[in-house]
């Protein structure tokens, strides 16, 4: 008697681009352009907003008047996920960084979808869990590490290195006030280092500011030209 053995079928990765551009109660597609405020800081807190294309800056006022930018999401990123604390309040803003296509999720629905649908409610918790991991990062990053490597690591953020095996990534397109913004330091430092890394064939200039993977290698393995001052 032949037996055959039948593989096992592979899971078939869970597609929330295509499954929240369905329609549904709660939801609805949303578009940006450049500049334009998705939410704003101090406005009303009711709906978590999932990123189908294009980046989104995050930014942060102090009460002295002073913005920062705390972040930069792309596609795939949830943003105002505070909505789900019962948050009454928006603490930071959420401005499009160029066209910007979401689908803006009621709290309702969104806390609908992750007890109606697994595989949704696995893949939200996994970005809230990456989300908190790349906080804790943040903050070591602030504590104990010097611009110079503060800058490198943002950078690579903002290529989306990751590990796959790409040697070179196209960053998207950033001044470097911003960048100094999010990094802690000032415009003057940021293009200080930043002419360093070219000169070191860490980055290049050529229709945009490419990323290359020595950048991350230096940074894993902690050279001495990106190292704490």
């Amino acid at each position: 008697m032949v037996v055959k053995l039948v593989p096992p079928r592979q899971k078939v990765p869970f597609d929330a681009k295509g499954f929240l551009a369905k329609a549904g109660a709660g939801r609805r597609i949303e578009k940006y352009i450049k500049d334009e405020i998705i939410f704003a800081q101090g406005a009303a807190c009711s709906a978590v907003f999932f990123i189908q294309k294009g980046r989104v800056k995050i930014t942060l006022v102090s009460e002295l008047g002073k913005e920062a930018v705390i972040a930069v999401m792309s596609a795939n990123d949830f943003i105002g996920e505070s909505a789900l604390t019962g948050a009454p309040l928006r603490i930071s803003s959420a401005t499009a960084m160029g066209d910007v296509t979401l689908v803006r999720l009621e709290r309702k629905a969104i806390t609908r979808l992750m007890r109606d649908e697994p595989r949704f409610a696995d893949f939200f918790i996994s970005h809230l869990l990456t989300r908190n991991a790349r906080v804790e990062a943040d903050l070591v990053d602030q504590l104990f590490n010097a611009s110079e490597k503060r800058l490198a690591r943002t950078l690579l953020l903002l290529a989306n290195f990751g590990n796959d095996a790409k040697e070179i990534a196209v960053m998207p397109k950033i001044s470097q006030e911003m960048l100094a913004d999010m990094v802690g330091t000032t415009r003057s430092r940021v293009s200080f280092f930043m002419n360093r890394f070219r000169k070191l064939g860490f980055i290049s200039y050529n229709g945009g500011i490419k990323v290359h993977r020595s950048l991350l290698n230096a940074i894993l393995t902690d050279k001495p030209k990106i190292k704490r001052s």
